[in-house]
């Protein structure tokens, strides 16, 4: 990527073009001592990433992972396409096209794409009854990484990626303005999330005061598959899922009016993750449209980068040193912080004054964790280092985390975070998520993302371009 340029005033610092610090493209996790059998090793867990990324093709898309997760799903596509970079980057592309395919005239881009009606998984398309696109969708959307992904593919390869990055910008466009004018509340800048499957961290304590207030009464009888799949004490709470649906009924009762649902639906929050990666993805959507020479879109998208500050302000808890998820509905901010609070330099914003405590609040959970980033405060009450979101690392989050730390000068913790992650796969092999406190794998094998994260980041054959 280009060269970084900075706009300052008294107290920020904002990232109007992110490009790769040396920090993160040179970065040698391996010394020269390294032994025959360690670089075997890595070349049979390449080689494993690579055939978990193929089996789990269904045609041009990728499944998370067989059983548990049997559809398409919008963030974990994205960076699929990340991994099958690595050796066939038109296949790449094509499965950001495919994502696109159940892009709704409003401009979302679905969380779930279905296409075709699976027993395995609950919930399908019939509990949605979502209409907004020509195939059955969910009705909410993830974590828009796409248009940064797009960015990544563009640029290792323009001339592959002209034409697919042509056909693709308006799309991209067209999602980027619905979180723009569909998941903000008026006189906020704060990206909200209104069901905790839209943030892609579905338990986390972040929702749990929020959660409390949404009322489960009436939901029709339902049997859960996920637990059919991964031990029930890796998974979500039954009372949580009662929440969840609930709120998929609230979602169906108004006809999937997202403006309505984000300004007077049971459950609306301001959600750190979301809106780090809203801005990165903000600008690099910048990037491209001036690539594509659309001067318009250029200065639109720059109205959206105008609220940055105000929706950092918004976000930042003085008492837990960190970026923290805030209920739209009491004002009230999470009692604990989550791996995503670290996602701001990735998100291109670093504010002087505060740097200073979030780098302390980093390192204390760091020297928590022997196996980083676990996604949340291992300290707190709520931590559970096996329950989905309430402590596991992940291998996605801790590649945007690492990757906005290198950019940012802060070399060692991004080293820390992407060798830790070296050391969970090489131990336990392709889980969806790892225990932060002994490494193990939980959830589900042979996970598409976290094989495609090794491939393109944490494997020793990227330590050297």
């Amino acid at each position: 990527m280009g060269h970084q340029k900075s706009r300052t005033n008294a107290n920020w610092t904002v990232l109007s073009e992110i490009g790769p610090s040396p920090a993160w493209s040179g970065v040698a996790l391996l010394s020269e001592k390294s032994s025959i059998t360690s670089a075997a090793r890595s070349i049979e867990l390449d080689r494993r990433a690579l055939t978990i990324l193929r089996q789990n093709e269904w045609g041009g898309y990728t499944l998370p992972t067989r059983g548990l997760y049997p559809y398409q799903w919008n963030w974990d596509s994205m960076f699929v396409a990340l991994g099958f970079a690595e050796f066939d980057l038109e296949r790449a592309w094509t499965e950001v096209e495919t994502l696109f395919e159940g892009q709704w005239a409003n401009g979302m881009a679905a969380h779930i794409v279905f296409r075709k009606d699976d027993p395995s998984y609950f919930p399908g398309p019939s509990i949605w009854q979502a209409e907004g696109s020509e195939l059955p969708t969910s009705g909410c959307s993830q974590p828009p990484v796409a248009s940064s992904v797009v960015r990544d593919l563009y640029e290792k390869d323009p001339a592959v990626g002209q034409e697919y990055l042509e056909k693709l910008f308006p799309k991209l466009m067209a999602w980027h303005r619905w979180f723009h004018t569909m998941r903000v509340i008026s006189g906020g800048a704060a990206i909200a999330v209104t069901h905790p499957w839209e943030s892609g961290r579905d338990n986390s304590p972040d929702w749990d005061a929020a959660l409390a207030n949404v009322d489960p009464t009436g939901i029709a009888t339902y049997t859960r598959r996920d637990t059919g799949h991964v031990d029930a004490a890796m998974r979500p709470t039954s009372a949580e899922y009662d929440r969840y649906l609930k709120l998929v009924e609230y979602g169906r009762q108004t006809g999937w009016d997202h403006a309505h649902i984000t300004r007077e639906g049971p459950f609306a929050v301001a959600d750190p993750g979301v809106t780090f990666i809203l801005m990165r993805a903000d600008r690099d959507l910048k990037a491209l449209a001036l690539v594509l020479g659309k001067e318009g879109s250029a200065r639109e998208i720059e109205t959206w980068l105008y609220h940055s500050e105000e929706a950092a302000d918004y976000l930042w808890c003085e008492e837990l040193g960190a970026y923290a998820a805030r209920d739209l509905r009491t004002d009230q901010p999470a009692t604990g912080v989550s791996s995503v609070a670290f996602l701001s330099y990735y998100a291109g914003m670093s504010v002087p004054r505060r740097d200073a405590k979030l780098q302390h609040t980093l390192r204390r959970i760091l020297n928590t964790a022997p196996y980083s980033l676990p996604s949340f405060d291992p300290e707190h009450s709520r931590f559970d280092s096996r329950r989905y979101w309430r402590g596991p690392a992940w291998a996605v989050v801790n590649f945007l985390a690492a990757r906005g730390l290198a950019e940012y000068g802060f070399a060692a913790k991004a080293e820390r975070i992407r060798g830790d992650t070296r050391r969970m796969i090489q131990k336990s092999g392709f889980f969806e998520y790892f225990d932060p406190l002994t490494g193990a794998g939980a959830g589900g094998d042979n996970f598409a993302w976290t094989a495609a994260m090794w491939l393109c980041w944490a494997s020793p054959t990227t330590d050297v371009s």
